[in-house]
């Protein structure tokens, strides 16, 4: 048996040799890393592995993308992102996807993304393709029956009422009354997100109606005269707020929003007209806290559960009636009235 799998080793590595000078003599081989180079050999010696109907662990995480929209498929993309500037390659089996493979993985994200949670959507990312990956056939291999994500637990993202309250209310500078007025109105708006503000085109009928970005399902809240007069102060043309007009990527304008958010405190100047020191309040403050107060409100006023779960979107597709889906779409209505009588005016 040794002499069999010594003269099979001895035969590819003949072909590989003959592959290299081949290589070598068209001077293509220093163009090339070692791992490229490799793909390269063993597409020409085993083209029955590396053919182009094959479908390896990069192209099945591709053709997963593809079936995802908007922000979500945004975050898969920079996964993909990594894992090719962490492997150099183009072409991973999926059997290379091992237990020591995710640990090196996770420690090579390490050094740009130390937060562990940060690095765990990276690593459900992965699971998921392999569900797909599965699903369609493409692999019986599955490296997560021995490799296990651990959480670390978060920090809560919510505002005490009167925290938010402070904020509403805060003494900005004149640059960052927009962010603060926004920030409300998204607090109104039952924490919608930055991307689905951006896109807002109209009002109909008392409501904002979209398609949320990250789930791709329909969404509608009702506009409360509150947030219709944040809505009237920023009026934009092209979309309904100014900010479409002002940014046209979303991006920018969550990061300028954060920006601003976190910079919200006492102000001070190093001497006239000098440097300005700032005392931040909340220096972890995002949009994304609107929306964990919401929720975290809502339930402190003993709002059901499935209420906040379908105001914030996270109930499944209704397939029942219209009446019960306008039933349902009522009482978040009223929650969210309960919610701003609360915050605004002090009425439980």
């Amino acid at each position: 048996m040794s002499k069999a799998l010594n003269a099979r080793i001895a035969r590819i590595k003949g072909e590989v040799d003959v592959q290299l000078l081949d290589i070598s003599e068209r001077g293509g081989i220093k163009r090339l890393s070692a791992s490229k180079l490799k793909d390269k050999i063993f597409s020409i010696i085993r083209p029955e592995e590396y053919s182009e109907n094959r479908v390896d662990f990069i192209k099945g995480f591709r053709k997963f993308i593809e079936t995802k929209q908007g922000s979500t498929k945004d975050i898969y993309s920079l996964t993909l992102k990594k894992i090719l500037s962490y492997t150099n390659k183009e072409m991973v089996d999926f059997n290379e996807i091992t237990n020591d493979w995710l640990h090196r993985f996770d420690n090579y994200m390490m050094r740009t993304s130390p937060a562990r949670n940060a690095r765990n959507i990276h690593l459900r990312n992965i699971r998921a393709v392999f569900n797909f990956a599965i699903d369609n056939d493409y692999t019986s291999w599955y490296p997560f029956r021995r490799f296990k994500i651990h959480a670390e637990e978060t920090r809560k993202r919510s505002l005490t009422v009167d925290e938010l309250r402070r904020i509403f209310n805060y003494p900005v500078e004149e640059y960052a009354t927009i962010y603060r007025d926004l920030f409300k109105l998204m607090f109104m708006l039952i924490g919608i997100n930055t991307v689905d503000l951006h896109r807002l085109k109209q009002i109909k009928r008392g409501r904002i109606e979209y398609r949320r970005a990250k789930t791709g399902r329909i969404y509608s809240i009702k506009v409360e005269p509150e947030a219709m007069e944040i809505i009237d102060k920023y009026k934009g043309v092209n979309g309904l707020l100014v900010i479409a007009d002002r940014w046209s990527n979303h991006k920018n304008f969550r990061h300028q929003i954060n920006n601003a958010l976190q910079r919200i405190g006492d102000v001070q100047r190093d001497g006239k007209g000098g440097k300005k020191i700032i005392s931040s309040e909340w220096p972890e403050l995002t949009t994304y806290w609107a929306r964990h107060t919401w929720a975290t409100i809502a339930a402190d006023l003993d709002i059901p559960d499935a209420i906040i779960a379908q105001a914030l979107g996270h109930a499944g597709e209704n397939t029942t009636t219209n009446i019960y889906i306008k039933r349902n779409q009522k009482k978040v209505d009223e929650a969210n009235r309960r919610v701003l009588d609360w915050v605004l005016y002090g009425k439980k």
